[in-house]
């Protein structure tokens, strides 16, 4: 798997922030087929950070319906991975300099 399609975005949420503050741990949506080495290099070439750790956790797809005035509207959210990924000290990723 290529480098660029490993890391789709980062997640930048209250509790992802957070966990960047206090342990240094950023969390990014990756694909679903990239293991740990893989999203562990992708990170380190990106960023030009050290990374001491990964820890992934996938989301299973959800049910979602929404009242409209045609009826219900049932559809489905897809399953997708998530990646914890802690640098090593002194170390940060800026993720908002595109911004």
């Amino acid at each position: 798997m290529k480098l660029s399609e490993v890391l789709i975005k980062p997640i930048l949420t209250e509790k992802a922030n957070s966990q960047t503050e206090k342990l240094r741990r950023y969390s990014f949506k990756v694909s679903r087929k990239a293991n740990k080495l893989e999203i562990k290099k992708a990170v380190e070439s990106f960023y030009g950070v050290t990374v001491t750790s990964v820890n992934t956790a996938v989301s299973p797809a959800k049910n979602k319906s929404r009242f409209t005035k045609a009826g219900v509207i049932s559809g489905r959210k897809p399953a997708y991975k998530k990646a914890f990924v802690t640098v090593a000290e002194g170390e940060n990723i800026d993720l908002y300099s595109n911004i």
